[in-house]
């Protein structure tokens, strides 16, 4: 009873999200197509849930809600397929992640007025660590799918020969003491004589 509780709240839950992925997914064009709507004039500010939206740099509003929407949706489009893959190499959507957080970065935060600039410097750390972590996995699953070679097969085999082989070792020293002993007791027998 309480298990099918739980597992129905887990399917409702599951439902909830992928709804809310698919929300997301079906209004992006909409959302990348807003600029459209807003004041082109070079000084015009809008205000939006209390955020008032300036020009940031740019020529006017609509270009610069453009330019953050161009790096926005990608960006969120990318997090939601990470979220949801299910292939081997879903890791190395980590890095036009980062691309694009990056920029959005910069653009959000940066104080001088250049554009994606040198933020693909900013990348080599993380495409230092996932390019070796998907590289293994592939070379991983090209051994096992291509070349036959089983990993875990193969150490589970020298794990079963090294311990026949302690096994026949373990042996050979309890023959080795038993004789010890029976020349032992001989040699006893023969002084008691």
């Amino acid at each position: 009873m309480m298990k099918e509780l739980k597992a129905k709240q887990r399917a409702k839950k599951k439902i909830i999200i992928e709804s809310i992925f698919v929300l997301f997914i079906a209004i992006a064009p909409f959302l990348y197509k807003i600029y459209d709507f807003l004041p082109e004039e070079p000084d015009a500010t809008i205000s939006f849930l209390g955020f008032t939206i300036d020009d940031g740099g740019f020529g006017d509003v609509s270009m610069y809600v453009w330019f953050i929407t161009s790096k926005v949706i990608p960006l969120y489009l990318m997090i939601i397929w990470f979220m949801t893959a299910k292939n081997w190499w879903y890791h190395i959507i980590l890095i036009p992640i980062a691309m694009y957080a990056f920029q959005l970065f910069e653009v959000l935060f940066d104080s001088d007025d250049t554009v994606e600039s040198d933020n693909i410097w900013w990348l080599i750390p993380i495409l230092m660590i996932i390019i070796p972590i998907v590289y293994f996995i592939r070379i991983k699953l090209y051994d096992k799918y291509v070349h036959g070679i089983d990993l875990e097969a193969m150490e589970a085999e020298l794990k079963s020969l090294k311990k026949k082989q302690e096994e026949k070792e373990n042996r050979k020293v309890h023959k080795a003491v038993d004789a010890e002993k029976q020349i032992e007791i001989k040699t006893m027998d023969t002084s008691q004589i």
